[in-house]
């Protein structure tokens, strides 16, 4: 339903109405205050943009859907960038890196490596591909609340950090720039942006780690 044309509130209010009709509710609704279902962050967005229906996506935008599901007590968190329409060239590299980025951090989300490993990967990665990776926002542990331990950052040395052990739950959700890292706060004290103005994009996991390797519990396939 992505496309040209389409407000960022019909998105929310689709999502909500998904959810609740397969058994489910929008934890992030009321969380801390927070008005609605998603966070709908389009273009220099970081994260946490307010759905609206002042917000027509048009060709070329970028558009970045993030949820946090509850299924009978338990919570999952995902967030997907999207093109709207095509994009430029450099637009849709920051998506392919982002998504890359992310799948970078997964790879290293296996017993006995520590946090760290996760974030180097993707850091690693996103630079050397041209792109900065946003420090004020962290993947954490989740369960029955939406922010548990261990915090997720997706930059820092290898080596470091809490060990992973057999039976965690935790997301890893990489913010990618095409300019500098830094974030700025719009006045409602949620809309995160770029403090250049620069394209932003963020691919987001919820993932239990096993004896068999990272198990992806918001797996898309």
């Amino acid at each position: 339903m992505i496309k040209p044309g389409i407000t960022t509130m019909e998105i929310d209010t689709f999502a909500e109405k998904f959810m609740r009709d397969h058994g489910a509710t929008p934890e992030q609704k009321g969380y801390h205050g927070y008005p609605f279902a998603t966070c709908a962050s389009v273009n220099d967005v970081i994260c946490h943009g307010f759905p609206s229906k002042e917000m027509v996506l048009k060709d070329g935008d970028i558009v970045t859907i993030d949820m946090v599901v509850n299924l009978e007590g338990w919570l999952a968190d995902s967030a997907w960038s999207y093109a709207v329409g095509t994009l430029e060239p450099q637009a849709q590299k920051l998506l392919d890196v982002t998504k890359e980025s992310l799948y970078k951090g997964i790879e290293q989300a296996v017993i006995g490596n520590r946090i760290g490993d996760i974030s180097h990967a993707i850091q690693k990665y996103a630079e050397a591909e041209g792109f900065s990776v946003v420090r004020d926002f962290v993947g954490h542990g989740i369960g029955s609340k939406m922010h548990e331990e261990p915090q997720v950052p997706h930059y820092g040395p290898a080596g470091r950090g809490t060990r992973l052990k057999e039976g965690m739950v935790i997301t890893i959700e990489p913010m990618l720039n095409v300019g500098k890292y830094h974030a700025k706060l719009d006045d409602d004290g949620w809309t995160a942006r770029t403090v250049d103005g620069s394209l932003s994009a963020q691919y987001e996991h919820t993932l239990a780690i096993t004896a068999d390797g990272p198990l992806l519990i918001t797996d898309q396939s």
